[in-house]
This record gives C-alpha cells, structure tokens and sequence, in this order.
C-alpha cells in the first residue's frame, strides 16, 4: 500500500510544480493560488515564493519515498520523523485550501490536498 501512495504523492508533486513553475514564469493562473490575491499573473516580486514551495514539496518527495522504501540506502530517521512534517504541513495547507477566498483555489487545491493529507498519513501510520 505504501508504495502506491508514495507514487501518488509523487505524481501529485510533479504536478504541483508544474503548476508552480507557470506560476513562476507568468502564466495567468494566480486565481489558484494564494487566496487569489493576484487574480491574473503574480507581480514579478511575489514570483520566487512558488520556487521556495517547490523546494519544500521536493524535499517532502524526498521525505515521503523514503518512508514509503522507494529510495532505499538512505537514514530511516529521516523517513520516520519528516513524515510528520509533511503530515503537519497537508493539515494546514488543507484548512487553507478549503477556507480561501478564492473560489477556484479552493475547488481545485481543497479535495487535490485533503487527498494527500489523507495519503501522508497513512503513511505515517504505516
């Protein structure tokens, strides 16, 4: 079962940061993403927070196959204690995506992180 979870936390990574990486390069989708502040393109100085989230996700990828033994030969620790950063992390992004203001953040990125919330811990658990 860990497995298949892990592969769906990373198919939902790659994703993400597909989406992250428009967001980043201009692309007019900011109704999505941070409450819809920016309902078009992310002003260019607000343009770098999608890189820093990126870089959060890929280390929870990191985090998560390890936990979920699809990299093997690396610390267990870092498996057993980061999942549960990754699991705090989906909590809040969670209640986050599901009280925006943005009505399209949240019918898009609500149920997509209540998933992976519901997928890290049981993997946690497991």
């Amino acid at each position: 079962m860990n497995v298949v979870l892990g592969t769906y936390y990373l198919i939902i990574s790659i994703l993400v940061t597909i989406f992250q990486l428009a967001l980043f390069f201009g692309a007019p989708l900011g109704k999505y993403a941070m409450g819809g502040k920016f309902p078009e393109r992310l002003p260019k100085h607000m343009r770098f927070i999608p890189l820093i989230q990126i870089m959060i996700l890929w280390f929870f990828v990191y985090v998560v196959l390890i936990k979920t033994n699809l990299i093997d030969n690396q610390p267990s620790s870092i498996g057993s204690i980061g999942i549960w950063f990754v699991v705090a992390f989906f909590s809040l992004g969670s209640v986050m995506n599901l009280i925006t203001p943005s009505k399209p953040e949240r019918m898009v990125w609500g149920p997509i992180n209540v998933l992976t919330l519901i997928a890290v811990i049981l993997i946690a658990i497991f």
